[in-house]
């Protein structure tokens, strides 16, 4: 075989202990070697005072190395840009005054 030749690597995707969930909000944490990602359900509650608060619900936490969250990003911003390419910009905050406490208008703010 020639030294510029590449060799095929086959991939197999085992998706049999794989689990589904929905998230609407995700918390993220940092240290100098990984990335925390708290992905959860932002669900609004009315307080003992009477006064809303938002109830942040885990449900998965991945934890990545600096290189996989480079890698994520740049797959998340490509899939973005071609959502909004076929049907327009994604509205971030839909004019929601915030919570108190809270990070932005839908909750703990995705770092970006």
């Amino acid at each position: 075989m020639a030294e510029n030749q590449q060799q095929q690597v086959q991939l197999r995707i085992d998706e049999s202990k794989m689990q589904t969930t929905y998230a609407n909000t995700i918390r993220s944490s940092t240290t100098q070697d990984e990335v925390v990602l708290d992905f959860g359900m932002n669900l609004p509650m009315q307080g003992n005072d009477g006064k809303p608060v938002l109830n942040f619900s885990v449900g998965s936490r991945i934890v990545t190395n600096w290189a996989g969250a480079k890698r994520l990003a740049i797959s998340m911003g490509q899939m973005v840009r071609q959502y909004e390419e076929r049907n327009g910009e994604i509205q971030i905050n839909r004019g929601q005054a915030p919570a108190a406490g809270a990070e932005g208008g839908d909750g703990p703010r995705l770092s970006e």
